[in-house]
């Protein structure tokens, strides 16, 4: 799937000459320039002895997460009042007395957190992330640091409690989103050029993340977003994640705050990560993050499995996002869309939970994923009667529809496996998997095919 031109990442550079622009009149002062964080997070290397001993558990606190595979991430604020998506305030530069307003407006039902876990379960998921705190600055949480916190606006309750608790009711993995940009805040982006305002930032920084982790029991994940203005040395990353194990020894780190963290994020886009590194890619369910009421551009269920069959394949994790409106509801289209996702794993999760990385690639109708000797075909363009795969370097013992057990018959030569006698109609929707038992690690070569006398 093609990326965005314009991600949240990208939007970085350009958007905080258009925040500095809204905090005029507002901050004391305001940085005369802007430093781009858009850095290669994976050459700033820990000295620090704890982030040493991160590195040395990764394994193990990872385990769980390799395995989880699919989660829910969710943007909830309250931009989702206005409801022009999640960077409204910088895109439209709206005066933070005036965006102050919506926290007062921002009035979520009972019970939606636990609506949103239900769906998670419903879609398969295995783990959530919460926006605990985004761009601008409203604290889903109780925070005796700010007034700018959801127990002292509009919703008068700890809006993370309730995601925490549902979470776990569900069994779902508990995730928590932080932006360490902020909008709202006056030191937050006059820590750029003012030291003072930067070791006040930084401090407010650190107890807001103190708070999330001392008081909701354990955190599974902390996702960092936007690190932008400072570096990794201005937000002083090494004991902010010193504190986070601390806090929470068990607990994964997302690689936003300047430091490599335990996985990499791409962003509205599949890329996996080289070296064996983990790696998640988020995206939208749409085209944004927060609510959006105008905006219909729904992926399909087609479209996500074929995001997180591409993810599974080389190892990676797909995060995939919703944007309750305002009073926490899931917008019908979004629900129905995991719905249809959620009753294709229950039929085909095997060939996406607990897999191998997957070799094998090459074909115009087919993606696949594998799990020991058994290599899974993802059929997402039937064309009946049959099906191949060119190159396979391992015999077929036998083959069946994984949704069904029907056997499928099949012929093989040094060429590669033809799938024969196939239905006319796809057995199977949004995609048919064909579970393919080998004698050997399913692997693939074709350069070689186009030679071979055998095809002339």
């Amino acid at each position: 799937m093609k990326a965005f031109d314009q991600t949240r990442r990208n939007l970085l550079i350009g958007g905080s000459t258009s925040l500095a622009a809204v905090a005029t009149g507002l901050y004391a002062q305001t940085p005369t320039h802007a430093q781009p964080w858009g850095v290669d997070n994976t050459s700033i290397w820990p000295t620090d002895p704890e982030q040493i001993r991160e590195d040395h558990t990764r394994i193990q606190r990872m385990a769980w997460w390799h395995q989880a595979t699919f989660g829910m991430f969710i943007h909830f604020g309250p931009y989702a009042v206005l409801g022009h998506g999640e960077w409204a305030i910088n895109r439209e530069a709206i005066p933070i007395p005036e965006y102050s307003r919506y926290g007062k407006e921002f009035l979520p039902a009972a019970g939606c957190a636990a609506g949103w876990a239900k769906l998670a379960k419903l879609a398969g998921m295995k783990y959530m992330v919460l926006t605990a705190k985004h761009h601008d600055g409203f604290c889903n949480f109780n925070s005796r640091l700010t007034n700018w916190c959801s127990t002292k606006q509009g919703p008068q309750r700890d809006l993370v409690q309730e995601y925490v608790k549902a979470a776990r009711d569900e069994g779902m993995r508990v995730g928590l989103y932080y932006s360490l940009m902020d909008w709202h805040h006056p030191d937050g982006a006059r820590c750029f050029s003012d030291e003072g305002a930067r070791l006040r930032f930084v401090d407010y920084t650190h107890g807001l993340i103190r708070e999330i982790l001392t008081n909701y029991g354990k955190i599974d994940v902390l996702w960092f977003d936007v690190p932008w203005p400072l570096d990794a040395t201005g937000w002083e990353s090494e004991r902010m994640n010193k504190m986070i194990f601390d806090l929470q020894p068990e607990i994964i780190v997302n690689d936003r705050n300047r430091l490599p963290g335990d996985f990499s994020t791409p962003e509205q886009r599949i890329e996996a990560a080289t070296g064996g590194r983990a790696w998640e890619s988020c995206m939208t369910l749409n085209d944004n993050w927060g609510y959006q009421i105008g905006d219909e551009a729904w992926k399909s269920p087609l479209t996500i499995l074929r995001n997180l069959i591409t993810c599974v394949r080389d190892q990676g994790n797909y995060l995939l996002n919703i944007g309750p409106s305002a009073d926490g509801s899931v917008p019908v289209p979004a629900q129905k869309i995991l719905a249809e996702v959620g009753e294709w794993l229950n039929r085909n999760g095997d060939s996406i939970f607990a897999t191998d990385h997957c070799q094998i690639r090459q074909n115009n109708t087919s993606i696949y994923t594998r799990k020991g000797n058994t290599l899974y075909m993802h059929i997402f363009a039937w064309a009946g009667d049959y099906a191949a795969i060119a190159g396979l370097q391992t015999k077929v013992l036998s083959a069946k529809f994984l949704a069904s057990g029907q056997p499928v018959h099949f012929i093989q030569n040094r060429l590669g496996v033809r799938f024969t006698d196939l239905p006319n109609r796809a057995p199977d929707s949004p995609l048919t998997t064909i579970a393919i038992e080998c004698s050997s690690e399913p692997t693939q070569n074709t350069p070689w095919e186009r030679a071979s006398d055998e095809l002339r």
